[in-house]
């Protein structure tokens, strides 16, 4: 197989579903052989079941060691906290969680500080991508969270409505949080080349359908408790959507296609700083890079409520003493 590179691809927590899921699609996109299974319960078993399908070039490394999983390592993803179960919520999980983001952080500074890029999907993602960020030592360009599993439901949730494929369904984000405190955006968005605004507002029409502005605030609410939702019909959180999602994320940082879904990264604006959060993105192998966020005044709003609720989860982790006070995170990271 001809693979994106041969640099060395560490997955945190690969002893999980979401962990496992990651590995094999990370070798059958063909992004590297060099995989380096990485968790504090043997991902030992990932590791012969991924040689047991075939895949005779990939080197697979399973490990409890941190220094030998971060030691040389270029790309990684962490899925590496406690899982979401059943009646939680993200936030609930912000504790031990951060704490860990915290470790992470810590090794990647201490065993590869030249790494290349990072991806941060465990919960509450917003919050464990910023610790991460902070103690890596990283460029902010370089550390992102998954996002992009709130706009595919969006995207999921409008096409059924219409009845047409999810290819019809255009620029359908969602910004903010990742969380039930996001924003979720119409202006962006085209069903079938029609506005969704003008669906929602004027009666336009997609396949003999239309949406009210009732549905909609309806379909918003559903789209921001679609995790519940996955753990209510599976029993267990979402592992097949956010391995497969992570995956491309590091996929673009590796240089294969571009990544253009929003992702969680580093708001140092004017109005928004200081937090992860998803805003407009594209990840290249030249990192992660933000796009102005364009929206209505409500959206905006919307926004500004949500960027409220994440300053008000950061500050925690800093009551904590997971974080340094905000004037002090420079001395933690220069890039910062």
């Amino acid at each position: 197989m001809n693979y994106l590179t041969n640099d060395k691809l560490v997955i945190v927590g690969a002893a999980g579903m979401i962990g496992s899921n990651m590995t094999q699609t990370a070798l059958m996109l063909g992004l590297t052989p060099n995989i380096c299974l990485y968790d504090v319960f043997s991902a030992e078993g990932v590791a012969e079941e991924m040689r047991q399908s075939g895949f005779d070039d990939a080197n697979l490394v399973a490990t409890t060691d941190p220094k030998e999983a971060f030691t040389d390592a270029k790309y990684i993803i962490s899925s590496g906290g406690a899982p979401r179960k059943e009646g939680m919520t993200r936030e609930d999980l912000l504790a031990g969680n951060s704490k860990a983001a915290q470790e992470l952080g810590e090794n990647i500074k201490k065993y590869c500080p030249d790494a290349k890029f990072v991806v941060v999907i465990f919960n509450p993602a917003d919050i464990t991508g910023l610790v991460t960020l902070v103690h890596s030592g990283l460029k902010p360009n370089q550390v992102a969270t998954l996002a992009a599993l709130d706009s595919t439901r969006l995207q999921s949730a409008l096409a059924k409505h219409f009845g047409v494929s999810a290819t019809e369904v255009k620029n359908a984000y969602t910004y903010g949080g990742h969380g039930e405190k996001m924003a979720v955006f119409a202006s962006p968005t085209t069903i079938g080349g029609v506005k969704l605004l003008d669906i929602i507002n004027n009666g336009k029409k997609v396949n003999g359908k239309s949406l009210s502005a009732a549905e909609w605030a309806q379909m918003q609410i559903d789209v921001t408790q679609g995790g519940a939702k996955i753990i209510e019909l599976r029993r267990r959180s979402s592992f097949q959507s956010p391995a497969y999602l992570a995956v491309k994320m590091i996929e673009g940082a590796m240089g294969g296609a571009e990544f253009n879904y929003p992702a969680g990264t580093y708001a140092d604006t004017a109005r928004y700083n200081h937090v992860m959060m998803a805003m407009p993105t594209r990840i290249t192998s030249d990192g992660v890079y933000t796009k102005p966020v364009m929206g209505t005044a409500n959206e905006i709003a919307a926004l500004d409520a949500s960027y409220a609720h994440l300053q008000g989860l950061r500050d925690q982790v800093i009551g904590m003493g997971v974080l340094p006070a905000l004037e002090d995170w420079s001395k933690v990271n220069p890039n910062l």
